[in-house]
């Protein structure tokens, strides 16, 4: 299915349907989307499970991507790859680079194997991106991505408040498809 819609969406951008409305800087609603599901194209590749990255398109064609990521090669990256879809016109770069502690990692590995070996939960670590996202910064943790019901979201909620090391978690997941993209979210 995901490559069914990877080859529809690079479809669309040969196609050129991502164009400004005629005469303003102004995008219409079509164009939107179109950028939107192209960016998640070229920038889904690019996110683990450990980073999470969000944008907001404006109507003047500027991106602003947000989020957290591991390596700030990765951060560059993103801003890059960002540009190269059509109908963007500026990027703001806004993702934090996570400070690189030793002990974030070991939360990081302890909190994705407490999650990802719930029952219910290991069939979503097979995945080459999982769908939760798992951001450490200073021993605080913050889950991001989608599960597809409460029992899920409560699950994954106990999983990684278990682990030893972790002060706080944040749980920003969400149920359900809605705006969830596979890595991160489309604010």
């Amino acid at each position: 299915m995901k490559k069914i819609i990877l080859a529809f969406l690079t479809a669309l951008l040969i196609a050129g349907t991502a164009q400004l409305t005629m005469g303003s800087d102004i995008l219409n609603p079509i164009a939107r989307a179109d950028i939107e599901k192209a960016l998640l194209h070229e920038l889904s590749p690019l996110v683990g499970v450990f980073d999470h990255v969000a944008f907001k398109l404006d109507n003047d064609g500027t991106v602003t991507l947000l989020g957290q990521v591991r390596e700030p090669t990765l951060k560059a990256q993103i801003a890059e790859d960002t540009m190269k879809v059509a109908g963007i016109k500026r990027v703001r770069n806004e993702i934090e680079v996570l400070p690189p502690l030793p002990s974030d990692d070991e939360i990081r590995t302890a909190v994705y194997n407490a999650i990802y070996s719930q029952s219910g939960l290991a069939r979503y670590a097979g995945k080459a991106v999982p769908p939760v996202h798992i951001i450490v910064k200073n021993g605080l943790v913050t889950l991001e991505g989608v599960v597809a019901n409460r029992q899920e979201h409560a699950q994954v909620n106990a999983a990684a408040n278990g682990v030893p090391g972790v002060s706080w978690v944040r749980n920003n997941l969400h149920t359900g498809k809605g705006e969830q993209t596979s890595f991160g979210r489309k604010i």
